[in-house]
């Protein structure tokens, strides 16, 4: 089926063929490409819009001598088919299976780690400043799209670049998305060229990004000019994937996604002072809901999360109620911007932290397992997580009331209730619920990993073995009240979060029995101190301990 394809195992098989064989080349991998993931969730859209181009690029050049860096790299499907893995391929974002992302311990042709935007022309500078230190001759080319472009940082390093003289050639692959439509001033070609010429960037300019031989022409001649230059081509992002239609109708039991975004526009039909504001996140994080009935009333600043924090902390300052829906992995990137621009002013900014825990398939570079422990240090700030979709509303609807910032963390994916829509109840901020009491051994969990303990005390009570299990709801400030509660009655304390176990919650309640002369045995359930891989939320639960097998093997050893 693949004639050509099926005996490419590395770039130097690719450079074999004549130019007039890439179109062919092209057209089966974007086929095996489909085939493989049409199936299974993955980034195929961003991929199969590269097809072209990532032929062109292992033509063109001598990788992996050549360094060839890919910003947001769910676009390098392709590449990772023609350089040795395409037999493997049938396991990306698979527990155990290559990665939906560049990762040098996987290949030697993947130059530099890339899950988040904008990263790559600081990189590739900074490789070639490396290479030419040490009088190494080879090509340095970064691909740049889905988006990218609108990050500061990529604007940080190509005002660099256009200092140097670094034989750098960087690839715009525009293709009017990032994660959903691109926004910004710098969209037309006109202001693009005007743009990179200003900054001393010598531009070139394809208009068919999905002309393999053109492209690969043109990246033949330019990787051979000296010094910084810029290669814009316009592709189209999903080519040759059949649309499929978004359903509107809510899951049951919904996504928190969903609840979040039908919750918030319920929230801002009473209160007109509400906003929402996200970094390029309107339909994964579901604002599109309110956004189609309150068009300005939601603000999507592109992948800008430095911006967005600071966007919202403006708005804070001047009455306005804003809920800045974030991921928790691209949260890390504007820390500044919450201690600087919020937290140290006392703003009441709402952070929405969506896909906090660990995600799943997309694996290290995207688990959200960081969120709890580099916010509880930081003053001011409230930090709370639901366990289900009734809680989950009713922080929503309490964060309003705040006169400090406040973090709202939540997963991706459904909850465990069918019966969600209640009326709202405004909450105790810093107050645990007790969930069961027992004997000997508490169980303290926040967020929506309670659920699995729920479980686990229902096998344990079929076992004669009846612990306690609290929500405390708050990971700061804690429930201090609560806490003294059961450290005076239970022998054993067990603390289970979807986030890392060093400065986490579980910490908080350590720190606390530190403080307060409290000798009670504790067990900290969670994430360890290392990057955990890609699989299953399940397969990732097992892993670290904190489904409900593990809940309960760690109950029996302190029972």
């Amino acid at each position: 089926m693949y004639s050509l394809l099926q005996h490419i195992d590395a770039p130097d098989d690719l450079r074999k063929l004549s130019l007039t064989d890439l179109p062919k080349v092209s057209d089966e991998l974007r086929d095996y490409i489909i085939t493989e993931v049409k199936e299974k969730e993955g980034h195929i859209k961003s991929s199969l819009g590269v097809v072209e181009l990532t032929i062109a690029l292992h033509y063109s050049l001598n990788t992996p001598h050549d360094v060839l860096i890919w910003d947001v790299g769910h676009q390098a499907y392709g590449h990772k088919i023609l350089t040795g893995r395409r037999k493997d391929f049938p396991t990306n974002r698979v527990k155990g299976g290559i990665s939906g992302f560049p990762r040098p311990a996987e290949s030697i042709y993947d130059a530099f780690a890339v899950g988040h935007s904008s990263t790559s022309i600081s990189a590739i500078m900074g490789a070639a400043i490396a290479d030419k230190a040490q009088g190494n001759t080879n090509k340095h080319v970064a691909v740049i799209g889905d988006g990218a472009l609108t990050g500061g940082m990529a604007f940080e390093a190509l005002n660099n670049l256009g200092t140097s003289d670094l034989d750098v050639l960087i690839i715009l692959n525009e293709n009017g998305y990032s994660i959903d439509q691109n926004i910004g001033a710098l969209k037309n070609k006109g202001a693009l060229k005007a743009y990179f010429q200003s900054l001393n960037l010598n531009y070139h300019g394809i208009e068919d990004g999905h002309n393999s031989v053109e492209l690969a022409n043109t990246i033949k001649k330019l990787v051979n000019q000296s010094g910084p230059k810029v290669l814009h081509i316009r592709t189209e992002r999903g080519k040759g994937y059949p649309e499929k239609q978004k359903s509107t109708a809510l899951a049951s039991p919904p996504r928190y996604q969903d609840v979040f975004g039908h919750t918030l526009l319920e929230l801002a039909k009473d209160n007109n002072k509400i906003v929402g504001i996200t970094p390029a996140m309107i339909t994964g994080s579901s604002l599109d809901v309110m956004q189609k009935e309150m068009p300005s009333r939601i603000f999507d600043t592109g992948i800008t999360e430095q911006h967005a924090v600071t966007l919202s902390a403006g708005m804070a300052s001047k009455g306005l109620v804003p809920y800045c829906t974030i991921y928790s992995t691209f949260l890390q990137r504007a820390y500044d911007q919450i201690v600087h621009d919020v937290a140290l002013q006392n703003l009441p900014v709402v952070f929405c932290i969506d896909r906090a825990g660990l995600v799943g398939a997309d694996g290290a570079t995207h688990h959200g397992v960081f969120d709890i422990a580099f916010l509880r240090s930081v003053p001011n700030i409230i930090i709370a997580s639901p366990i289900n979709e009734i809680a989950f509303r009713n922080l929503l609807y309490t964060a309003q009331f705040t006169n400090s910032p406040i973090a709202i963390r939540y997963p991706r994916g459904n909850g465990v209730l069918t019966d969600w829509q209640t009326p709202f109840d405004q909450l105790e901020i810093g107050k645990g619920v007790t969930i069961n009491e027992g004997k000997k051994v508490a169980v303290l969990s926040i967020g929506p990993v309670g659920n699995r303990v729920i479980e686990a005390t229902e096998v344990l009570q079929k076992e004669g073995i009846n612990i306690g299990h609290y929500d405390m709801q708050f990971a700061k400030p804690i429930d201090e009240a609560l806490l003294k509660d059961i450290l005076n009655k239970y022998d054993s304390i067990i603390t289970i979060e979807d986030g890392v176990i060093t400065g986490g919650f579980g910490s908080a309640v350590l720190e606390f029995m530190s403080e307060n002369g409290y000798q009670n045995k504790l067990k900290r359930l969670g994430v360890p101190d290392q990057f955990i891989e890609h699989g299953t939320r399940d397969e990732l639960f097992e892993l670290v301990g904190i489904d409900t097998p593990g809940i309960i093997k760690t109950v029996k050893a302190l029972y």
